[in-house]
């Protein structure tokens, strides 16, 4: 595999990679960080790879490790891992099947296990067989079917509760937002530019990153040539969001979400999901 191949087929993979990744860190904008990790790990390992006969497999592995890393950090900040008895639990697995996996929210994926949650999504998402999963996974066939049935279990009975992610909104990050969406709806984008911090950082996730004010300054002349697009402001997993109406993409109401972080007054980093569309399975996204 050449690597002009290895790059394209990257990109390919990349919407089930976040897919995944999300689902086992609980977070489409961390499962997209997360992405972003497994894919420079897998182009530091291309080298020395040799013949890469299932290349799906061989970055489905990559990403997992990636999202392993991630939990880590997380434990590492106080996030508990759940128990993985499940005494308390109907034993109706059999009815949890893959439209229940389809339909269940990243928190709700939250409540299973590591091994649990990497079994069902393999099984119920991807649709692997046991053995591939356990190949993947690197453990035995009866340790998957084990960790399948507690997970598919578990998140039968957890499916239907309701996911609370809602944060108190700071009230100046609010104005600083309201503020953004109003200026952008104007297409007042020289104000934007001067809202810039010295080192402003912007990520347009899946296509280039800039850094510095005078690069990201041009970050809008995509958007001064698109009259079309509209911002709103919205909340998605407890944060405040812009959501981006582009009719351009698509017909939805909202076509992707843009993250804004401040320092101080000034703006410092821009992360933009519209060569990203993928995201917005994941997400739950509210007007605000």
């Amino acid at each position: 595999m050449e690597s002009e191949e290895l790059t394209a087929w990257m990109a390919e993979m990349r919407p089930r990679l976040h897919r995944y990744c999300a689902r086992m860190v609980g977070s489409a904008f961390e499962g997209e960080d997360v992405v972003q990790e497994a894919l420079v790990h897998a182009l530091q390992a291309w080298p020395m790879a040799g013949d890469i006969r299932q290349p799906q497999a061989w970055l489905m592995r990559i990403a997992h490790n990636a999202a392993l890393d991630a939990l880590r950090r997380k434990k590492r900040q106080g996030w508990a891992e759940p128990e993985t008895a499940l005494d308390d639990l109907p034993d109706d697995a059999a009815a949890a099947d893959t439209r229940v996996a389809a339909a269940a929210s990243l928190a709700h994926f939250m409540y299973l296990s590591t091994i649990e949650r990497a079994a069902v999504l393999y099984a119920d998402v991807f649709g692997y067989s046991l053995i591939e999963a356990s190949d993947l996974l690197g453990t035995s066939v009866a340790a998957i079917k084990s960790a399948l049935h507690r997970g598919r279990t578990r998140l039968k009975a957890v499916a239907q509760a309701p996911v609370d992610q809602q944060r108190e909104m700071n009230d100046i990050d609010r104005e600083r937002l309201a503020a953004y969406v109003e200026r952008f709806n104007a297409r007042d984008f020289d104000a934007l530019r001067n809202l810039l911090s010295e080192e402003v950082r912007t990520d347009l996730v899946g296509r280039a990153r800039m850094t510095g004010r005078k690069d990201v300054g041009k970050y809008f002349g995509r958007y001064e040539e698109n009259t079309a697009c509209r911002l709103a402001l919205g909340c998605a997993e407890g944060r405040m969001v812009l959501l981006a109406s582009d009719p351009t993409i698509g017909a939805g109401v909202t076509s992707y979400v843009i993250l804004l972080g401040w320092d101080g007054d000034r703006l410092a980093r821009i992360r933009d999901f519209r060569y990203a569309p993928y995201v917005m399975e994941a997400l739950d996204v509210r007007c605000a």
